[in-house]
Parts: C-alpha cells; structure tokens; sequence
C-alpha cells in the first residue's frame, strides 16, 4: 500500500507522516547509509520486499507495477533484490533481529517456487530470525498454485492477504480482474493445507458497476471462508495517475452516497459475522493481532495499513518501497531500471526521503491514534514526545468545523470521533496535517 493510492479530491491515507509528497531528492543514499550504520543492534526490525509484477493490470489499481508473461524479468529483478539485502545488511552494525516481513506487490507469488525459498533462506542468513517472527505474502487467487503453496509452508510463511475486490461478475469485467469464488476457496485450502491459517482478505467498495446488494453479497461470501481479517477500501480514482485507470467508465462510478451505503452494509456484514472493527476500513476476528492490539492500545499504522507490530524500524527493499528509520523516510528508485542500475553499481537505490522535525512527530502521533483509535489525547501525547505545546491554532479551526458539523468530540484537547462517522477518519486526521492544502 502507498500514499499514491488516494484520489486527487480525499485525504491521504496515513501510512505515514508527512506524506510521500513532502519526500525530497535532499535525503539520498548517503544519508540512508548513515541511518543504517546507526540503528541499534538490538532493536528488532521489520523487513518489506516490494515484488512489482502482474500477469495482467488490473484497471483499479493504484500501486506501481508492471505486467509481464515472461519470468526473465521477475527472475533479474529478485536477483537485484538479493544484492540490495546484501548492501543494506552490510551497513548495519550486525545482523539485525526482525520481527515482521511482508512480500508484498504486484503478485509476489510470481516468483519461482524455488527461487522464493532461496531469497528467503537468503534473507534468514543476512538478518537474525526467531521462532515467532511473522512472514506475511499478498497473494493474487488466479496465479496461485499449490506447488507456491508448499513453498510458503517450507519458507516458514504464516500469514497470507488474498485480493479478492468483489465476487460480482459484471463488477469483475468492468475492472479486467475475472476471478471465481472457487479460485478464492482454492486457494485459501491449498494455503490451510499448509497450516498457513491467519488469511486476509482485501475487499473494495466503490467499484464501477457495484451496487450495495453485490457489496453484501461479496461479503457474505468472503465471511463463508471465514478469513481472519479482511481490509474494505473505497475505490480510489485517480486517472491522472493511474493511466489505466482510464480504462474505467467514470459514469459507471457509484456517487458518494451510494459509496457511503456501500461501506456501510458490507460493515454491518461483517460485524454480524462476528469481526470487530479495526480503524475505518479493517475488520477482524477477536482473537487476531489487529483486534488484540486495538484492544491493549497497541495498533498502528504503517505502508501495510493497520498492524500489530511495534517496530520502530521498517527496512524496505525492491523498486519504490518506503521505509522507515528512527531519523525519517527513505524511499527507493521508483523505476525498474533505474532501481536495478543502482544495485549493480553496489549503490543504494535511495531516490529521495524525509527527515523528521520534532512537531512532525507529535503531529504524525496525533494523526496515528486517530486513525487507529479513533480518539487522541493530545496534550498527553505532546507530554509523552517532550513537545511544549499542545495547541496547533491550524488544526484548531479545523477541528471546530468538524466539531460544528457533528463529526467529533473536542475537549480539554481530548479529540474523540463520534458514532458513525468513522468512514470520515481521514478527514478529521487530516486537521493535523501541517502540509495539506486545507482549502
């Protein structure tokens, strides 16, 4: 997931604060250099591997990819991956400790069975491992197969997240993404059989074509494989960015109401189903992490979306993945080539990046409680960061707009979104976003 995924009219969707606009060719990979040489050696970590190829473009999409029917390409690029962990991992001052790593794409599953095992075991040699370090893959149910299956199993892969969008048939044909409910049901046996049992799926709303009933009845569906979590997100719209995206009808689109409905029933779904609401678009089981976390008060929110985990560091590899180190933001090379001309000078492919001021972070932890619980005690937070100020006189004027139209809850600095209004989160993190054009 990336900060490009918003549409050019609506917020941002705070994986991370500021935002990948405010990023600047001014960090670059010496500085990231001097980041790893300087994270402590103790400290675990998490690790996410950007893989960014398809078989074929799905027209909805936001995420940079690139389609391929050949192997070559995705062969080539996992081998400049390998290159990128070695250069990074020899900048750090040991063998880091890793508690999370994601694949995530594109369709990481496109890599070799074989070859997906190697840059694991590779991974295992460059970082420190444990028993209970979490091993995440996206995962497209059309080119999953049940000898990648194994792979996962064998690679020691714990949770799975299967894109899914919407069982609906026209709904399918109108966004070039035809996948049945058995390919879905297929795939997630063949990962069970594996003993891969912590299952996502991803759900989307807002789709051309897509009516409240087809939103329900994908949900109902969704909830009969009883995956332990699912993401539900609105259709982002963005054809100035996503060229592809063209290729959907605007006409087709559901209006902002129909859109608001839509989220609404497939929520009501899932919560009779038995998922607890995490955020403003995250439903899961109560014993999963995401619903533990959000109970103990230890959800975030990262380039995965909401998680559980509580790293301070995320080490990024492969074409355009953002990472995150205590001093700020690093984001790659976002073109192919110019990702794999780098590697193979043994350079960092740093491209540009963010160092984070002391009001970024209180304002980024500010936004992160509210997107996690919809709620935030703001002078305690400002206390807690050694931040001397509690009033931010932008976000005030915001926040009393909101608080006029019946959105939140202002008082003594105590910031709580009201009953219903949870799919405007984004709206009410935003008064503190000192970057956003607020007009």
């Amino acid at each position: 997931m990336l900060e490009t995924k918003h549409s050019e009219a609506s917020p941002p969707w705070y994986f991370n604060y500021p935002t990948a606009p405010q990023f600047s060719a001014a960090i670059g990979a010496e500085t990231y250099g001097e980041w790893l040489g300087g994270l402590p050696a103790n400290d675990s970590v998490s690790l996410y591997i950007h893989i960014p190829f398809c078989r074929a473009m799905c027209w909805y999409c936001g995420c940079p990819t690139t389609i391929t029917r050949r192997d070559a390409p995705i062969q080539n690029y996992v081998a400049a991956l390998r290159d990128e962990i070695r250069l990074v991992s020899e900048l750090t001052q040991q063998s880091l400790p890793v508690s999370d790593v994601h694949f995530g794409g594109g369709t990481p599953t496109l890599v070799e069975p074989k070859e997906f095992l190697a840059l694991m075991e590779f991974l295992r040699r460059r970082f420190a491992f444990r028993q209970k370090t979490a091993i995440a893959v996206e995962i497209d149910p059309r080119t999953f197969t049940a000898e990648m299956a194994k792979a996962l199993g064998a690679a020691g892969v714990n949770r799975a997240s299967l894109g899914v969008q919407s069982f609906d048939p026209i709904v399918q044909k109108a966004i070039n993404r035809i996948q049945s409910v058995g390919q879905t049901a297929i795939a997630v046996e063949y990962l069970r059989q594996q003993g891969i049992s912590r299952i996502n799926f991803d759900l989307i709303y807002g789709l051309p074509n897509q009516t409240m009933q087809s939103c329900v009845e994908t949900a109902t569906m969704a909830v009969a494989m009883r995956p332990q979590r699912l993401a539900v997100f609105g259709y982002a719209h963005a054809p100035s960015s996503n060229k592809h995206q063209r290729l959907i009808e605007k006409a087709a689109l559901p209006d902002s109401s129909a859109r608001a409905e839509q989220a609404a029933a497939v929520a009501e779904t899932l919560v009779a189903a038995g998922y607890r609401e995490i955020g403003f678009d995250h439903f899961a089981l109560p014993d999963d992490e995401l619903a533990l976390a959000q109970k103990n008060g230890r959800l975030r929110r990262n380039s995965q979306g909401y998680s559980a985990d509580t790293c301070k560091t995320l080490i990024a590899f492969g074409a355009s993945a953002i990472g995150r180190v205590g001093e700020g933001y690093v984001e790659n090379e976002a073109a192919l080539d110019g990702y794999s001309q780098h590697i193979a000078a043994s350079r960092l492919a740093t491209s540009k990046g963010y160092r984070l001021t002391g009001e970024d972070r209180v304002r980024g932890a500010i936004i992160e409680r509210l997107m996690c619980d919809l709620e935030a005690d703001v002078p305690a937070i400002c206390a807690a960061h050694g931040f001397d100020r509690t009033h931010f006189p932008d976000s005030a004027e915001r926040l009393a707009m909101l608080a006029d139209d019946g959105i939140v809850d202002v008082e003594n600095g105590f910031i709580r979104v009201r009953h219903g209004h949870r799919i405007l989160l984004r709206t009410v993190a935003a008064a503190f976003d000192a970057y956003l054009d607020q007009s």
